[in-house]
């Protein structure tokens, strides 16, 4: 078996958020348990989830970001020089707010001793001949997305008047947490990046009229800190990246084509993978797949994680088939197109219709791949 992701079969990492974990957290955050006691729940919760993952068959196994509120911003509030702050408002996504968290920058930003090493080192010890662990964080891009944003730009900036100074911190950040995270036996880790999808999303583009900044300075900006981040890592440490148009209790954020951006992410990032949301009109066609360098592979997460039916396995693999007329068929792999808790308030589906949803991956995998799906 490979040690390193993608699978045929795969899933970006998120999971929803058992019962007795909300509790917990609840019952910390209002001070009637301590630390320790809410990471042994933790613990427990994330040891059941590893053998139900294991259980239905998959080869790769995560923590189901059980011990975060955020996809994003909890690995942010790791780095030194981060700190976490509440706004008056959230992210307004399609129908829904979200809640009011942010990162805000309140020195030089660097990354050690990072939280996240020790909570992969839980996870690690359950690896075993058919089963690898892989680390999901923020891609850099994200990280400098947030510390612009809205009033934490004006405080970035008085802390770094030179951007690339910044870029330059933020990547060296991230490259001392992916070397820890080496050493700490991590030899898979991804990105998770929702830069593009708001790059390419029309009311975005709208919304940075003005700013003396064009799509493609934008473009290149994210670009430059992603790869900077990556560079002299590891040969045997994978790192892919999943583009997200916003996942948050079933709604999203940003809709359009990856036409616009493909000519940076898709053909310049340097990653092993990418994992790519697929799962309904808003993700346009597959033809900036033929951006995709040889030697990349393609996840299409053709399955979603905001609904709870079913999707028609004849009309997923008809998809794949009609991928194949840019990626051959041995550079693709199938999963759903995001997690299924971004955020721990989770999707609308219950914990047995998110199981059923892997079931059916893995199976249209066995069907298009056969034994080579495993």
């Amino acid at each position: 078996m490979s040690l390193h992701t993608p699978f045929r079969f795969d899933y970006v990492g998120s999971f929803l958020r058992p019962e007795d974990l909300k509790t917990a957290r609840r019952q910390y955050e209002e001070g009637h348990i301590s630390r320790d006691e809410l990471r042994a729940v933790e613990d427990k919760e994330i040891t059941d989830l590893v053998a139900k993952q294991k259980a239905t068959g998959y080869h790769v196994i995560t923590d189901g970001e059980f011990r975060r509120a955020y996809w994003h911003l909890d690995f942010m509030w790791g780095l030194q020089g981060i700190d976490h702050v509440e706004l008056p408002h959230g992210y307004y996504f399609h129908g829904e707010e979200t809640t009011h968290g942010t990162a805000r920058c309140t020195g030089k930003i660097s990354g050690e001793n990072h939280p996240f090493v020790k909570d992969f080192l839980f996870v690690k010890q359950f690896e075993d001949e058919n089963t690898i662990a892989k680390q999901t964080i923020p891609a850099p891009a994200q990280t400098l997305a947030e510390l612009y944003r809205e009033d934490n730009e004006k405080i970035t900036r008085a802390i770094y008047p030179d951007e690339n100074e910044l870029i330059e911190d933020i990547a060296a950040a991230y490259r001392t947490v992916l070397r820890d995270l080496y050493e700490a036996g991590c030899r898979n880790v991804q990105f998770d990046d929702c830069t593009w999808g708001m790059l390419v999303d029309e009311g975005y583009r709208k919304s940075r009229e003005g700013s003396g900044v064009t799509l493609e300075e934008e473009a290149e900006r994210y670009l430059r800190v992603n790869n900077l981040a990556l560079e002299g890592r590891p040969e045997d440490l994978a790192v892919n990246t999943h583009i997200c148009r916003g996942n948050y209790h079933s709604t999203y954020a940003c809709s359009g084509p990856y036409d616009r951006v493909a000519d940076y992410v898709f053909a310049r990032e340097n990653v092993d993978a990418l994992y790519l949301e697929y799962d309904d009109a808003r993700s346009g066609s597959f033809a900036p797949l033929s951006k995709v360098p040889k030697g990349r592979k393609v996840v299409l997460g053709l399955v979603t994680t905001k609904r709870p039916e079913l999707e028609d396995e004849d009309a997923v693999i008809a998809r794949i088939r009609e991928a194949e007329q840019y990626i051959p068929l041995e550079r693709l792999c199938l999963s759903p197109q995001c997690g299924f808790a971004s955020c721990e308030i989770g999707n609308k589906l219950t914990e047995e219709e998110q199981w059923d949803k892997l079931a059916l991956v893995k199976h249209i995998a066995e069907r298009v791949w056969g034994r080579e799906a495993d």
